[in-house]
């Protein structure tokens, strides 16, 4: 008989059968390491096997392989059986050895299970294995050892939710872990610090996870964090917050006073037992209590002259009094209106190159970006100049108005701003811009590259500009281009547009990880010649982390395809465009005009987006449903801006200020939930726990309206009240929540229309009142710092002080590296006026002289 006999050959023998052939037929093999049988002594051929090891539960991890382990004595062969089916013999790794103590031979066999084994049947059975021993007696079976592929969700299937609890209040977080193989195991943490119950019986944590405050101390007002862990992963749950309050309680009463003159006595007791705090509620009650006194114990009082004169002289020393003080507020009211004054014709000396249109927020009025005040510099007056009403110059005509006169200030007309005068010089219009704007738009459109153009007016601006430059603004969209004094050709006008695409119109092709990160955003006419570069700016909503992301500038060419242009990081400075990428702002400097975007491909899933989150609800309700709109769109002003005016026509209300959410390239979805609703008043509509936002429907970012709607349905139509928390989340990732409380019957938070009125720039500034620094002054810094300095005050020094030194070779590839630093110092600073901050860099660089002098008729 051929040495293939064996329990894993291919024949029809079964195990048992052979085996008892083997003994019978005095076979045995040895020398192989892949051989499973023995010959046993004959002192203990009469043994079965007995198992001093035998396989146990096993959970496979990732893809990293178990494996089981069998031992055996005394045993001629050992062999695993998985599910029902022999192991293959080349798949056991067999050891013998001698037991020391009983002198009986000793088998181990060991085997691997991978988890494409197990996920075969994954499903239909567990996987389970168990080894088969013989000896010359007979056979024994281990136990069954089954193998479990480990994991755990990572999603909680309920998460602990925040609450507000009175002192010695029992309080209980809820926690049911993902669900997970093996089950997880459950801690929890205050503040990051693990709970530990033994330490601290004030806590305990039920048998299903929960976690019981059992009186609820000052102490314990923190965050909450369910932790969830097993030998796979280890998660953690949203943060609960738990704010333990004291409501106060009063002192004893006081002992009653002595009768007093008026035949009263008095005692008093105070809200210091304890004190109320942490939004506590104050002690109710009076804490001042009179009685009336006893005929016995109230004082005999003697009505007189004396007592008359008392009486009357008192009276005499309050009313002078009261008139003395009068007269003191007449007198610094009227000393601090003086005052004001004078203050207000200094800032008219001082501030007279300021730009036209610039209003500050009304106060009350929320704002989408508040931006601070420049600070007070003791070198403000190094940029001080008197600016001369009635000169004029060779190269144009005209007056040059103060910048706070704005009932002379001048905006667009439709028509040359410039008309050419027979001897080469210009004459300077001050003209006011068409009543109608779709005017321009329409007859713009008619020509054949402009046909494709919106015909938005609100997200359109326009003007005619020559080589002193401009300034074109979107009002509210965080959108401008910057004309450069001599970016045009002296001798040629040009009439300039700035709009902005709405994305519905206009798809870009996007691939893979790639988002639109800012407005798609046209400035032309394209084709125009530039001598120096314009600025374009314009919001964009990545986490600026350029580690994170492969940013690209895209451009529509003639035939409506895009075009990658620009690269940011790996910019060329002999390339017509060049960026600088700011927290929230890009701004481009391009030799052309065209159609612009930028679009970001996330190189990991660390590169996040950043969210605006949104809250809108009805401004008149009269029905029992009322509906709560939550729009999660880009955090970028010109979308904002739309939802704004289209909740407006809809009748909607802002209820909270926005919050922004940084969203991350994780492929997991957005949530939104709503919780802690007055129940007896309240309830809510939907049918599941949270709402849900397709991960790619965000992270494309071509739709910007989406939103989600909670409605809520009151119990009955008196109930205006309406306490919630809505909270807004990214499944393994940030959050953020809104407490509500306000009432829907007052509209105390409507859509103003001031709010979309906060930009009351004008639209289009041309000439000297577009630009912070005055014309002659950039022309002096530019003369000082452009030539090179051995000791680097020059232009390099500018930069760096200005924290610009990242784009030094930009700089120095222009012609005058000065003019391009004050051209973007410009772009940045439009808004808060900071002139302040350019004179004090000036006098560190120690170039002040540039920029004390005065201005001669000759020089205007």
């Amino acid at each position: 008989m051929p040495l293939l006999l064996g329990p894993f050959v291919r024949c029809r023998f079964s195990a048992t059968l052979l085996v008892l052939w083997l003994v019978f037929a005095g076979f045995t093999c040895t020398g192989s390491e892949h051989t499973a049988t023995a010959t046993l002594p004959a002192a203990f051929s009469d043994l079965l096997p007995h198992f001093q090891v035998e396989p146990v539960d096993e959970y496979i991890v990732k893809n990293k392989p178990v494996t089981l382990t069998c031992r055996s004595t005394p045993a001629t062969q050992i062999y695993f059986k998985c599910n029902g089916e022999w192991v293959h013999q080349d798949d056991h790794l067999i050891e013998r050895t001698v037991d020391p103590a009983t002198a009986l031979p000793v088998m181990q066999v060991t085997i691997d299970i991978t988890r494409q084994q197990v996920e075969k049947i994954f499903g239909l059975d567990e996987y389970w294995c168990q080894c088969v021993a013989w000896s010359t007696t007979g056979t024994q079976k281990s136990q069954k050892a089954y193998i479990r592929i480990a994991y755990l969700r990572k999603n909680f299937e309920e998460e602990p939710q925040g609450k507000e609890v009175a002192l010695d209040q029992e309080v209980l977080l809820r926690c049911h872990p993902p669900e997970g193989v093996p089950q997880a195991e459950v801690e929890w943490q205050r503040n990051e610090d693990v709970i530990d119950p033994a330490s601290d019986p004030n806590f305990f944590i039920t048998t299903d996870h929960n976690l019981v405050i059992k009186k609820a101390r000052l102490a314990d007002t923190g965050n909450y964090t369910c932790v969830a862990k097993n030998i796979v992963a280890r998660r953690k749950s949203t943060s609960a917050t738990v704010l333990v309050y004291v409501d106060g309680g009063w002192s004893e009463w006081s002992k009653w006073s002595a009768c007093g003159a008026d035949c009263s006595m008095w005692r008093s007791r105070e809200c210091t037992q304890p004190s109320p705090g942490t939004g506590g509620k104050d002690c109710q009650g009076l804490d001042l209590q009179s009685l009336n006194c006893t005929s016995e114990q109230c004082p005999q009082t003697v009505s007189g002259a004396e007592d008359v004169a008392l009486y009357v002289g008192m009276v005499a020393v309050a009313l002078c009094l009261t008139l003395l003080l009068i007269v003191v507020v007449l007198v610094y009211r009227r000393k601090k209106e003086g005052l004001d004054a004078d203050v207000a014709d200094s800032s008219i000396l001082t501030t007279g190159f300021q730009p036209m249109g610039i209003k500050p927020s009304k106060p009350g009025v929320w704002a989408p970006r508040p931006r601070r005040p420049p600070p007070h510099s003791k070198n403000s007056h190094l940029l001080t100049i008197q600016p001369d009403l009635t000169t004029t110059t060779t190269s144009y005509q005209g007056t040059l108005r103060s910048r706070h006169d704005t009932t002379g200030k001048f905006s667009m007309t439709n028509g040359p701003l410039l008309d050419p005068l027979p001897n080469g010089s210009h004459t300077l219009h001050n003209g006011k811009l068409n009543s109608d704007p779709a005017e321009f738009v329409s007859r713009l459109s008619t020509q054949s590259y402009f046909k494709t153009l919106p015909r938005d007016v609100a997200n359109t601006s326009y003007g005619t500009f020559n080589f002193l430059g401009g300034r074109l603004t979107i009002p509210n969209t965080g959108i401008s281009l910057l004309i450069p004094p001599e970016a045009i050709p002296r001798g040629k006008i040009y009439e300039i547009y700035l709009t902005v695409q709405r994305k519905e119109d206009l798809r870009l092709p996007l691939a893979g990880c790639q988002t639109l990160l800012s407005p798609v955003v046209s400035c032309g006419p394209p084709g125009v010649v530039l001598s120096r570069p314009v600025i374009l700016s314009m919001d964009h909503c990545s986490d600026a982390c350029l580690d994170n992301w492969a940013v690209r500038l895209k451009k529509q060419n003639y035939e409506g395809a895009w075009e990658d242009v620009l690269l940011m990081g790996e910019e060329l400075v002999s390339e017509p465009y060049y960026c600088q990428l700011e927290a929230e702002t890009c701004r481009l400097f391009s030799e052309q005009l065209g159609t612009f975007a930028l679009v970001g491909e996330s190189l990991h899933m660390g590169a996040a987006k950043r969210l605006r989150l949104v809250l809108f609800s009805d401004a008149y309700c009269s029905t029992l449903e009322y509906n709560i709109r939550v729009y999660c769109m880009d955090d970028t002003q010109d979308v904002f801006k739309e939802v704004m005016q289209m909740e407006r026509q809809l009748g909607g209300r802002l209820i909270d200020e926005p919050h922004v959410l940084l969203f991350k390239d994780s492929y997991h979805n957005l949530r939104l939930s709503i919780h802690d609703m007055p129940l007896a008043h309240w309830r809510s509509k939907l049918l599941a726990g949270y709402q849900e936002i397709p991960f790619y429907h965000i992270w494309n970012g071509s739709q910007r309206y989406l939103h989600c709607t909670f409605t809520l349905e009151r119990l009955s139509l008196s109930t205006c009240e309406l306490t919630c928390q809505l909270c807004v989340w990214q499944v393994e990732g940030e959050g953020q929540s809104f407490s509500l409380d306000f009432n829907i019957a007052k509209d105390t938070r409507a859509v103003d229309s001031e709010f979309l009125l906060m930009d009351s720039n004008a639209t289009a500034l041309a000439g000297p009142s577009a630009f912070q620094i005055p014309y002659l002054i950039r022309q002096k810094i530019c003369s000082s710092l452009d030539a090179p300095c051995p000791n680097g005050a020059d232009w390099r020094m500018l930069a760096q002080r200005l924290k610009l030194e990242r784009h030094m070779s930009f700089f120095a590839s222009k012609a005058s590296p000065t003019s391009v630093i004050l051209d973007l110092w410009e772009a940045q600073h439009f808004h808060s006026g900071n002139i302040n901050q350019l004179a004090t860099v000036m006098a560190d660089i120690g170039k002040q002289e540039a920029m004390i002098f005065l201005v001669s008729d000759g020089e205007c």
